[in-house]
């Protein structure tokens, strides 16, 4: 069984967005059933792919003018610290603190997170004449 299922609860109604959440998931879930010796290369990957989204989601924010900009990316950065604290962890070989985050921290905070702050984001982005 996965770790998290993909449900319409974790789409937003915006393209680049939630096919960024259904790549987070597959990583999620692959972490979730990896070995030890491929946990890390699929967390290094899971790290960057976030970065990655959240540069995406930033740069939406700025050409939108989303009003809510300085709170969503204060989230990014507090998600993106923590995500580093378990990485630096993981790298020095603590696997089993980087399976708990998997686990225990990273599926409810992508749900809290899609529901309210990208929910909210996507669909300023739709009433946009030019979205």
């Amino acid at each position: 069984m996965a770790l998290i299922e993909k449900t319409d609860v974790l789409t937003v109604g915006h393209d680049r967005i939630d096919n960024d959440h259904d790549d987070f998931i597959n990583l999620l879930n692959k972490l979730d059933a990896a070995g030890n010796a491929d946990f890390p290369a699929l967390f290094q990957q899971l790290y960057e792919q976030t970065e990655q989204h959240f540069d995406r989601e930033n740069q939406l924010m700025k050409q939108f003018s989303y009003p809510g900009e300085a709170e969503h990316k204060s989230e990014h950065q507090r998600v993106l610290g923590e995500f580093k604290q378990f990485k630096s962890r993981v790298d020095k070989g603590l696997i089993a603190f980087g399976r708990s985050f998997v686990k225990d921290r990273l599926p409810q905070w992508l749900g809290l997170h899609v529901t309210t702050m990208d929910g909210a984001l996507a669909a300023h982005i739709n009433k946009q004449p030019q979205a």
